[in-house]
């Protein structure tokens, strides 16, 4: 015996057909250590002078180093912070117009709590605080007021004055 209701319209009719066109590519996963911040030369009135990295931007690529998100970051992605690196160092040099591609750049990584959640990451303790019963850890509702029992004949409280 056939289904209750109209048969399914044939697909190329659906009104919904937003399939990927393009199938996802899965990779090897690898691990990469964090480099560290390279020494290089940079052009300077017609000659080569060592460039120095502004202890903000040092500070700013251990925290990335330390970060949770960096156990998950590999080759390029470690290649892409260190030229975001030098953007930040550009920023703390004075260049306030490199501000915005930094921003960009970061928000990539989940710099913020706001790029976290739209790249859906959370933090592993954070998911398991609650032992996995989907609250706080402090006593329910029902724990704290459970025993509670209205009395017989009880009334309702008479409105506030003013309402």
């Amino acid at each position: 015996m056939g289904g209750v209701g109209p048969a399914p319209k044939p697909n190329d009719r659906r009104a919904r057909r937003n399939k990927d066109s393009v199938p996802q590519t899965v990779l090897r996963w690898e691990h990469a250590e964090a480099p560290e911040l390279p020494d290089f030369r940079v052009e300077k009135d017609g000659g080569l002078v060592e460039f120095v990295w502004p202890e903000r931007t040092r500070e700013w690529w251990q925290v990335w180093i330390d970060s949770p998100q960096a156990e998950h970051f590999g080759t390029t992605d470690w290649e892409y912070l260190l030229d975001t690196a030098l953007i930040h160092a550009r920023l703390w040099g004075g260049d306030v117009s490199a501000a915005a591609e930094l921003r960009l750049r970061v928000a990539a990584f989940g710099a913020t709590p706001a790029d976290r959640a739209r790249l859906r990451m959370v933090f592993a303790d954070a998911d398991g605080a609650d032992g996995g019963r989907g609250r706080s850890g402090g006593a329910s509702a029902r724990e704290q007021y459970g025993q509670l029992r209205m009395m017989p004949g009880g009334k309702a409280a008479p409105p506030a004055s003013g309402d």
